[in-house]
């Protein structure tokens, strides 16, 4: 089966247009909609990747549409994941499902029984040299894991409105390697310990958020892991994974810029790192995007993240939070639905 997915995106901000772009790009997919909540934004989209303008009702709604794509705010993602469902619609939706672990609870537990495709938007998992890592860690190559080392160290600090609306670097950032430590390792997460500070930007302690950040976290099975975070570097985006088992090392490591070394005297001069992590991860968004509707035409798609995985990495993300609230180990909840 080569069915042209009808799709109707919702949001139209700046992940909205990666995913746009995305969905005009696919062979299989025709982007029918668009609806924001600007209609002057909604309406450029539709001029500029070939759709039309709805209202979000109505695009949900439409007979005609197979899939509903939510890149709309954060604190809508819950009211449209169970309408889209209600409506029959597969539906890609961006992370979190909701701010609040509760509402994003109780939306899933809405939409499962509708029994409708969903992928949450981990994008991450898409990384070639994640992926790499992945196949090599099934295939047992360096014996049972033991010690997990995780970098997340965006290069320009987002801009403020963006912070504030985030729900905080552990919801926002870390949440994308809490799920990424789940999918590498296959076991879950049981405890965390998290400490943070506002260095790049100590306004931002006002509302409670950290733009640095350690986490140490305990695996089912023992195993241990380390995350740091940074909202900011001097240096470019710097993305890392390394896997420590008993009969060796997994790295899954930070990309260069394309060029030449430079080798004079006792001096080595190489390209520096990518300059920000849209550099790194624009490809994922679209592998992503491809394994889903590669899915929905029938084939076997291994590893495309789903509610429960958007559920169990949000979990992660709220012992997180109160770790670094409360200054000491948190236990995370693993019974969630």
């Amino acid at each position: 089966m080569n069915k042209k997915q009808r799709v109707a995106l919702l949001g139209c901000g700046f992940i909205g247009e990666v995913h746009a772009a995305n969905l005009q790009a696919h062979p299989r997919v025709e982007l029918v909609w668009v609806a924001d909540a600007e209609p002057a934004r909604a309406a450029d989209f539709a001029t500029r990747y070939g759709a039309r303008v709805a209202s979000v009702t109505d695009a949900i709604n439409d007979p005609q549409i197979d899939m509903v794509l939510i890149a709309s705010a954060t604190p809508t993602h819950a009211d449209l994941l169970e309408a889209a469902a209600r409506a029959g619609k597969a539906i890609y939706c961006e992370k979190p499902v909701d701010l609040s672990l509760e509402r994003a609870r109780k939306a899933v537990t809405n939409v499962l029984p509708y029994n409708v495709p969903v992928t949450v938007g981990f994008n991450r998992r898409f990384d070639v040299s994640h992926q790499q890592l992945k196949q090599q860690l099934r295939q047992g190559r360096i014996g049972p894991v033991e010690l997990i080392q995780m970098v997340c160290r965006s290069s320009a600090m987002p801009p403020l409105a963006y912070l504030q609306a985030s729900g905080g670097q552990m919801r926002d950032q870390a949440i994308h390697f809490f799920d990424l430590l789940r999918w590498l390792t296959e076991e879950e997460v049981t405890e965390v310990a998290a400490m943070g500070a506002a260095l790049a930007l100590p306004s931002i302690s006002e509302f409670g958020d950290v733009d640095t950040s350690i986490l140490l976290l305990r695996l089912q099975n023992g195993a241990l892991a380390q995350l740091d975070n940074t909202r900011r570097t001097g240096y470019g985006y710097d993305e890392r994974i390394s896997v420590m088992g008993s009969d060796g090392m997994l790295e899954s490591a930070s990309q260069p810029q394309r060029g030449v070394s430079c080798y004079q005297g006792a001096q080595i001069q190489q390209p520096g790192l990518l300059p920000d992590w849209f550099s790194r991860v624009q490809p994922t968004y679209y592998a992503h995007l491809d394994a889903f509707i590669r899915s929905l035409n029938g084939e076997q798609v291994g590893d495309l993240p789903g509610l429960e995985d958007g559920l169990r990495a949000q979990a992660i993300a709220e012992a997180a939070v109160i770790s670094l609230a409360e200054r000491h180990f948190c236990q995370v909840e693993n019974e969630l639905i």
